[in-house]
């Protein structure tokens, strides 16, 4: 078994794996930037280590992770998901200096991370993709022509990108001429690849997605799925678990096809299959190589700690689960309280946190890094934690969803929370009808007003005076 894990990565889900490695009697090695000395995963872990003042740097160096892991005396490297989860550099690394990755192996990663690689790989294995190229295109007038053939709209994505960077839907051969150079930049800056192919672009599709875990004993699972329609900008904003959009015949079906597709690539570990859902249609669209952010719905419905699996599975144990085994109960949905004021087209509100209460009550979860006093730094990520709601109806849920929502204190920056309320009174949403267009087709969600509780104003008044006194 494990003995000590060294945390690739920072903030929540940091926390979240100190917190399975506290359950699992495993030491846990926390690594900070100087932006993150006093961050909540430094204080949690039984060791913290500095990997150096740049604040990205050091979450991005394999080698130098690998090196500290060796050094702290860390038998495994957790990467979380981020940073360099899916970098198959950092997991050969691991390999060569004896570290054991959890996660898959470096082929699978760069398998599953070339779109083009994956697609066939699919293809292969009987997946359903969407129509597209059969690989990367060479320029700009191969793109075009491939246009033509496959018919607008398409998506213009980046063979190596992933977390809904890199891609771009183009409408017409005039709107992919003038994508092409940016996709091809902002590729070539944030996967340090140029490489592009085309796909058909499946108009207002329901995203679902279904969690799979595969052992060293050619096992592989599912635990259901989770429905990823409400995002912006392809950035996901809420989670369900199950999706309220699927029958059973197409949850089986998802479900079966995201077995399939892992044990084609001989998958170990935790990873997502993602699939856009149209028509009647299902699509493969990637697979996450990593844990994703949203875990926490499918643990909430089948009572499975995926990171406790990760870790087992990490250490040459078989999955502790069959097939068989695994049921689903009730709903859960995640809401992404980000550092954002959506009122101000998103705008991030990076700052000083001067209340954070959490929610709590009957099923209520919290998944966080920040406290009352903690400072969002502005160079990552601006989600500040990860509301899990469950309950055994699809309406219990969304109405515990207000409750908990409205529940949550976080003062001193503008959050996305008051935003998720109105999604949840939306009668679009309540129906358990809607797809990936639901953000952008309803503006109106951002036109709320914020009440101040009773004690807030209490406070402010409270605070003039005392200034005024000279208190």
């Amino acid at each position: 078994m494990i003995r000590k894990i060294l945390i690739a990565n920072r903030g929540e889900i940091a926390v979240r794996i100190v917190r399975a490695c506290a359950e699992m009697g495993i030491r846990s090695v926390a690594i900070y930037s100087d932006a993150d000395r006093h961050a909540l995963h430094v204080k949690r872990a039984d060791e913290a280590h500095s990997i150096g003042a740049e604040p990205l740097a050091g979450y991005l160096n394999p080698r130098k992770l690998v090196n500290l892991a060796v050094e702290t005396g860390c038998d495994a490297l957790h990467p979380g998901y981020g940073f360099l989860s899916e970098n198959a550099e950092l997991a050969d690394i691991c390999a060569e200096r004896g570290i054991k990755f959890i996660g898959p192996s470096a082929e699978v990663i760069r398998r599953m991370g070339d779109k083009t690689e994956a697609r066939r790989s699919m293809i292969k294995a009987g997946v359903p993709v969407t129509p597209g190229t059969e690989g990367n295109v060479s320029g700009i007038e191969e793109a075009l022509a491939e246009g033509d053939r496959i018919g607008y709209p398409v998506m213009l994505k980046a063979t190596s990108g992933g977390g809904g960077r890199g891609i771009r839907r183009c409408n017409s051969r005039e709107e992919l001429e003038q994508a092409f150079p940016r996709v091809i930049s902002e590729a070539t800056k944030a996967f340090g690849s140029a490489e592009v192919f085309l796909e058909k672009c499946i108009v207002n599709p329901k995203h679902i997605e279904a969690q799979i875990l595969g052992d060293s004993f050619g096992n592989v699972v599912h635990l259901f799925e989770r429905d990823c329609s409400i995002q912006r900008r392809n950035q996901k904003l809420i989670e369900i678990a199950p999706s309220p959009q699927l029958t059973p015949e197409q949850r089986a079906y998802i479900g079966d096809l995201s077995v399939r597709a892992a044990k084609a690539v001989g998958y170990e570990n935790a990873g997502t299959v993602e699939f856009l859902l149209a028509e009647g249609e299902v699509y493969f669209m990637e697979m996450n190589t990593r844990v994703q952010v949203e875990h926490t719905i499918t643990e909430e419905i089948t009572g499975i700690d995926i990171v406790r699996e990760q870790i087992r599975i990490a250490s040459g144990l078989p999955l502790s689960v069959k097939q068989e085994d695994i049921q689903h109960r009730g709903f859960a949905l995640q809401f992404r309280i980000n550092a954002e004021d959506p009122k101000n087209n998103f705008l991030p509100s990076f700052g000083k946190i001067t209340r954070y209460y959490a929610p709590g009550g009957p099923g209520v979860r919290t998944d966080t890094a920040i406290y009352t006093g903690y400072t969002i730094p502005p160079f990552y990520d601006s989600m500040c934690l990860k509301l899990v709601v469950w309950a055994l109806t699809w309406e219990e849920a969304m109405d515990r969803g207000l409750r908990a929502l409205d529940d949550m204190r976080l003062q001193g920056v503008k959050t996305t929370a008051a935003y998720y309320q109105e999604i949840l009174r939306n009668p679009e949403f309540r129906s358990g009808q809607f797809n990936t267009s639901f953000v952008e087709s309803h503006p109106e969600l951002t036109n709320y007003s914020i009440k101040r509780k009773p004690e807030e104003l209490a406070l402010a008044i409270a605070a003039a005076i005392a200034a005024h006194a000279g208190l």
